[in-house]
């Protein structure tokens, strides 16, 4: 036995069915790691074939505050009033929410199920590499990581151009006379994304407690909104009847009853779109196979219920949606508080609402980036490279943190085409997450047989089940979702998502056809590992015995692509 075999075998980690991860790497592979001795969370990293580079400074409370920030349930109703009280009325809002927010549940528990057996940044994608079919990895990874790289890049997009109508409505609701031109509001976005990039900019532990300060607030407001509203009230009567708040529909769109029940759902959907944040920070959490799951867990259940609690006061209150949604203010929240608190009481309440939209951006700018980390260090995005490179002083991946500024940037020019247009970012950002959320799922439930390894946190014989749920209630909302508002017009009421995901996944698809799959392999090792059996992606016997290092994969794939 040589040198490096023995000091290995001293530090070595344990098999990948002893850590209870399902990995890239085949079962009898050996990671070699002789410079330390590694912790339990750096093991299953390792075992997971990545090196540790984040600072683990992420608790269960931190990684939780994370997520319920980014979900930002009183911001993110007050964004997407329009769609549940727009299309469905106080059945859209209520029973709307209910329906929609518990089949979610089922893709919550099963996406924390993945978390646990692979802790990994890179997340939904190298849980689709792991467990496609063999030769399918690369294929199954790179539309799962192209599907969440559309959806986190329009995260932050969506949120700063809603917060920059919002800040434009307030100044409205405070002088009658302001009337914000598409300019003014895109200059505002921007100032907006340069703040939100320089906080997510700093070290992992002030992230930490920034987020923590964000959550709080966050569910205080909440609970601030949930009370003040309906008890500060200066309409006659105050409140709705129960029967017109639980029976009452109104349909908004030129759709029938029943379609549009469902197209009410967008609402609900990219509200509880964040929750995938703690699976994006396990490489900086400790007891990440644990704690990640968990978090993901909580900002679901906590997401759904609280949500239909703030739906269910807003349906207490409004009395007239249509006035609402044709408000000049352009903001149905910002109108709804209006008529509900008046002007000083209503600009009070908005201004909460704006706070947390701000806190709200600055949580999905820290998970796109480092989802942007996580695929670019596999290769993944143009310019990989650069985006996967980590800050020496920081310890944060501040290039991938700008690269997602000037996306969300360049989305927003979609503002100056029409409403409909950069309204679509609200679904692009919707059908993209939950495409990436359900191709793992769907590979667990009816691909993978008995490859998959649970985690220490698991669903035991109601995996399936549960997946089977999720998978269902994905494939029934995901083409509703690219639906336009009305029939007719087709150009004023089209729904450019499908354009532009579409688009965009086409030219992802194309460009793997042409060329990336020359070269691209999936989830990149980038540590040490002796190499046994075969590759799991890709079919390839690496030869019993072989020793491989990032560097030399990194120069084998960089030939690849020149030849």
């Amino acid at each position: 036995m040589s040198d490096i075999e023995k000091s290995a075998e001293s530090k070595r980690v344990h098999t990948a069915a002893q850590l209870h991860v399902t990995t890239v790497l085949a079962d009898d592979d050996l990671p070699i790691v002789t410079d330390h001795v590694m912790d339990a969370d750096e093991e299953v990293l390792v075992a997971l074939g990545y090196k540790q580079e984040f600072k683990r400074e992420f608790s269960l409370l931190s990684s939780f505050s994370v997520s319920f920030s980014v979900l930002g349930l009183l911001p993110s109703v007050a964004s997407t009033l329009g769609y549940n009280m727009g299309y469905a009325g106080p059945v859209g809002m209520v029973w709307g929410w209910v329906v929609a927010a518990t089949l979610i549940q089922f893709v919550v528990l099963s996406m924390a199920e993945l978390c646990s057996s692979m802790p990994t940044s890179g997340g939904l994608y190298y849980a689709s590499a792991v467990l496609a079919p063999d030769g399918w990895g690369p294929l199954a990874a790179w539309i799962t990581g192209w599907s969440n790289f559309i959806g986190q890049a329009t995260g932050p997009a969506s949120v700063d151009y809603s917060l920059a109508a919002m800040i434009m409505a307030a100044i409205s609701l405070a002088n009658d006379s302001f009337v914000p031109t598409v300019w003014q509001t895109y200059l505002l976005f921007l100032l907006l994304l340069a703040l939100h990039g320089t906080i997510t900019s700093l070290s992992t532990k002030l992230l930490a407690r920034i987020n923590v300060f964000s959550a709080s607030f966050n569910f205080v407001a909440l609970v601030v909104a949930l009370v003040v509203i309906p008890a500060a009230s200066i309409q006659m009567p105050k409140l709705n009847s129960a029967q017109y708040v639980f029976t009452t529909f109104v349909n908004g769109t030129g759709w029938p009853d029943g379609f549009a029940f469902l197209m009410s759902w967008l609402a609900v959907i990219w509200t509880m779109s964040g929750y995938d944040a703690p699976f994006h920070l396990a490489e900086e959490a400790s007891n990440a196979n644990v704690a990640a799951p968990r978090a993901i867990v909580m900002t679901g259940v906590s997401g759904g219920i609280l949500g239909w609690f703030l739906n269910l006061v807003l349906a207490y209150v409004v009395q007239d949606i249509g006035a609402v949604m044709a408000s000049p203010v352009g903001q149905p929240m910002g109108s709804l508080l209006l008529s509900v608190l008046g002007p000083s009481g209503g600009v009070g309440m908005f201004s909460l609402v704006i706070i947390c939209q701000f806190c709200m951006g600055q949580s999905c700018l820290t998970a796109a980036s480092r989802v942007v980390y996580a695929y670019s260090r596999d290769g993944a995005l143009p310019g990989s490279r650069l985006w996967a490179k980590v800050n020496p002083y920081t310890r944060t991946p501040v290039n991938g943190v700008w690269f997602v500024v000037g996306i969300a940037a360049l989305l927003g020019l979609l503002a100056f085409a029409s409403p409909a247009a950069i309204g679509a970012i609200f679904a692009i950002g919707a059908v993209a997450q939950y495409v990436a959320f359900i191709v793992p799922i769907f590979l667990r439930v009816f691909v993978v047989g008995n490859r998959f390894r649970p985690g220490p946190w698991n669903l035991g014989r109601w995996s399936r089940p549960i997946g089977f749920v999720a998978c269902c209630y994905v494939a029934l909302i995901t083409p509703i979702l690219f639906f336009p508002s009305a029939p007719l017009p087709i150009l004023t009421a089209m729904n450019w998502a499908c354009v532009v995901y579409g688009g965009s996944m086409g030219l992802a698809l194309i460009w793997y056809a042409v060329a990336a799959r020359k070269w691209f392999r999936g989830p990149r090792v980038n540590i040490e590992h002796r190499m046994y059996a075969r590759d799991p992606l890709s079919g390839i016997s690496s030869g019993e015995g072989k020793s491989e290092s990032y560097e030399n994969v990194l120069e084998a794939e960089e030939n690849e692509k020149t030849e």
